[in-house]
């Protein structure tokens, strides 16, 4: 049997210019909306995504599950001023996305060395947040999984992050990162904030829990850096568009991936990947058996 799936994925947020009316910045959310579902998967580092959002003629109101992918501040800037507009939908989140997440900013930084990009204090007191953990199915469209086990190298912009504990800074292991699975008929798209436990890692956790392949993967890939490149850098991004050249799922990307490491990854997997915008829909219809 066959169907047509019009599965509504609208970016509301990113770091690049797109749809005219919409504001970008450093941040990252997708407006996603399913058979049963009007869905939020973060809402980036102000309230630029809700403006956004009226934008674009969604309605916030009607909205019935948050996502938070992981404790940052740029997913999860624009939750409060979401609770005032809609105090009814379930924000998920991992309990450990309240820790106290650090960057290194060098030696040189201007101000303290060591910023808190963690997520705002207050989204834990209210009484919608849904604190997990590991995975969580919500129903039979919408479920959660984390990482085990990796099974490949972190990628290489993670090592200034870091966790702030009682005996000091440690590398951040990422444990406060969950992943979307959103299910519309046969039609499976996984969808993740940053990536930061690796692209790789987590299509082969997804592969180990579900037996199989996404249809779509909707996701940024954590390989954005402040200055060029370094050779080995540029292999690595190179090694990854390779990998993912093997599957046959799309892959959109976004926000953390930088542009220029998507022109890199474009060169190897063509069609099969594409840059979303900020504001812009990814407009596909899927027919799947």
């Amino acid at each position: 049997m066959h169907y047509n799936v019009f599965m509504k994925i609208i970016n509301l947020i990113e770091n690049t210019e797109g749809n005219p009316s919409c504001a970008f910045e450093h941040g990252l959310s997708f407006y996603i909306e399913t058979s049963k579902h009007k869905v939020l998967l973060d809402l980036g580092q102000t309230d630029n995504s809700i403006k956004n959002a009226r934008a674009l003629g969604v309605d916030l109101k009607a909205v019935d599950t948050v996502v938070l992918s992981h404790g940052h501040y740029d997913h999860s800037g624009g939750i409060m001023a979401f609770s005032r507009i809609n105090d009814k939908a379930d924000i998920f989140m991992q309990e450990s996305a309240g820790g106290q997440q650090y960057a290194d900013d060098g030696r040189l930084a201007v101000g303290d060395r060591y910023r808190y990009i963690g997520i705002d204090r207050d989204i834990l007191k209210l009484p919608q947040v849904k604190l997990l953990s590991g995975d969580h199915v919500i129903d039979d469209e919408l479920e959660l999984f984390t990482i085990k086990s990796r099974t490949h190298m972190l990628p290489f912009t993670n090592k200034r992050l870091l966790i702030k504990t009682e005996e000091g800074f440690i590398p951040d292991d990422f444990i406060h990162e969950h992943f979307l699975v959103v299910k519309d008929k046969n039609l499976v798209v996984l969808m993740s904030g940053c990536a930061h436990n690796g692209i790789l890692s987590i299509l082969d956790a997804y592969k180990e829990k579900y037996g199989g392949l996404p249809d779509v993967v909707v996701s940024g890939f954590h390989l954005m850096m402040k200055r060029d490149y370094r050779e080995n850098e540029l292999e690595e991004i190179r090694a990854i568009a390779e990998e993912l050249k093997s599957y046959k799922a799309k892959f959109y990307t976004c926000h953390c991936t930088g542009v220029p490491a998507f022109d890199e990854m474009k060169r190897i997997m063509g069609d099969q990947l594409e840059y979303v915008h900020s504001g812009e829909e990814i407009k596909k219809r899927y027919i799947v058996d």
